[in-house]
């Protein structure tokens, strides 16, 4: 069994290819004979580009609205007629756009994808009717989640612009409609977008992308390259469990170094119900300390999420989250990093399987030219050696932290009271 699913994602591996076809979007394709279809328009709109802060969320919350091609609601019969699915994400890099599937039905949902692309109205009353709610409420869901509210607080005195702007728009924003069309006409080119598909012949897949963007600018989004600081905030939260993020950042293309530390302090156990064996598997009752890695095109951002239903608990937490980070970079046992690895190399795959995780895997690689294919990920992280792992991880923790606390700040402990 272990031997049939290596089998399958080398094989999975080695097809996913990158071409540039002749309109100059790129364009890659895995096709393994399943019965559904995916078809993913990445484009280079995260909100590390906006030039006023939520602009990208609305310009997410504007897909599959009124074309010139067909209104919002024509978009949602038309495709339920074909049973397939929609959906939209958004990242500090990119704005996901995904339709899912039956094969024969390609040419209608790319379609579909691309006329948002090409052709979007950007109507103010869809504007006001339903971008600006379903924003406003995405924007009070991430303000009750203090995991969501510790996260977007380190990216913005981790990177402070670029990276770090927020993925939610201004809980008072003043964006209009026309704010959105003009972001998305500078987006929206052929330089900022690679199209990924999976369940789907590279051949047609190229065919039906460069019919549609044959017409569209050839501009490219650029941001300054992002720079870390790191640094300390607190804010009072309430109605949720007590919040500590203890993170650390690089700048530069993401190392497998670092992504096997967060798999070496990652407490999820191989067994379910079990402990496990990371460091940090001993924590008390009631607490969770997540491991987190965020890779970018040009920086990393790592860290343990801490989360426990009293301060006392966060605080004792958080100080063995610390002496463990502290411990791993300073020496590791070769059993402790061969199995890291494992974990980390398991981790990619597993992500890879499914189609989200092969656009998050894989996605930013397409853009970048390299080779875009799982094997390169995994062939990284055996490259990934004790005096080097070393090196890059003391260099990470020995840097300044980035330290985020939610929840009753007068209770929860500062940077320095933990060692930091």
């Amino acid at each position: 069994m272990l031997a049939a699913r290596a089998r399958n994602i080398q094989r999975l591996a080695r097809s996913f290819a990158t071409v540039v076809d002749s309109t100059g979007v790129k364009v890659a394709a895995i096709d393994n004979n399943q019965p559904t279809s995916s078809v993913t328009v990445l484009v280079k709109a995260g909100s590390r580009f906006e030039p006023k802060d939520g602009v990208a969320n609305a310009l997410k919350n504007f897909a599959f609205k009124s074309t010139k091609s067909r209104s919002a609601l024509g978009t949602v019969r038309e495709s339920e007629l074909y049973g397939g699915v929609l959906s939209t994400s958004l990242g500090r890099e990119h704005l996901a756009l995904t339709a899912e599937f039956l094969r024969q039905d390609a040419p209608f949902f790319v379609d579909v994808l691309t006329s948002f692309i090409t052709s979007a109205k950007f109507t103010r009353h869809e504007f006001e009717e339903y971008v600006t709610p379903i924003s406003e409420g995405e924007t009070e869901a991430a303000a009750h989640d203090p995991a969501t509210r510790a996260l977007e607080l380190a990216h913005s005195i981790a990177f402070r612009n670029g990276l770090g702007r927020s993925l939610f728009a201004p809980a008072h924003s003043h964006l209009s409609a026309t704010d959105v069309q003009s972001y998305a006409a500078s987006a929206f080119t052929k330089s900022n977008i690679a199209v990924l598909g999976t369940g789907i012949d590279q051949a047609t897949l190229s065919s039906l992308v460069e019919k549609a963007f044959a017409n569209i600018a050839t501009t490219s989004s650029t941001s300054p390259a992002s720079k870390y600081h790191g640094g300390e905030t607190r804010v009072e939260g309430h109605g949720g469990p007590q919040t500590i993020f203890i993170g650390f950042g690089t700048t530069g293309a993401p190392t497998a170094e670092i992504a096997t530390l967060a798999a070496h302090l990652s407490t999820t156990p191989a067994v379910k119900w079990s402990k496990g064996v990371s460091p940090l598997a001993s924590i008390p009752e009631g607490t969770s300390v997540q491991s987190i890695y965020l890779p970018y095109s040009d920086a990393t951002l790592f860290g343990l999420l801490v989360q426990s239903t009293s301060s006392a608990g966060a605080k004792e937490a958080a100080k063995s989250a610390v002496d463990a980070l502290k411990a791993a970079s300073k020496s590791i046992k070769p059993e402790a990093l061969k199995s890291a690895i494992a974990k980390a190399k398991f981790a990619a795959a597993n992500a890879a399987e499914s189609r989200e995780g092969l656009v998050n895997t894989l996605g930013s690689k397409v853009f970048s030219g390299s080779d875009a294919s799982l094997e390169s990920v995994l062939s990284s992280l055996d490259s990934v050696n004790a005096a080097g792992f070393s090196k890059v991880t003391s260099a990470l923790v020995g840097s300044k932290p980035t330290y985020v606390v939610v929840g009753e700040a007068s209770a929860l402990p500062y940077a320095d009271e933990l060692g930091l």
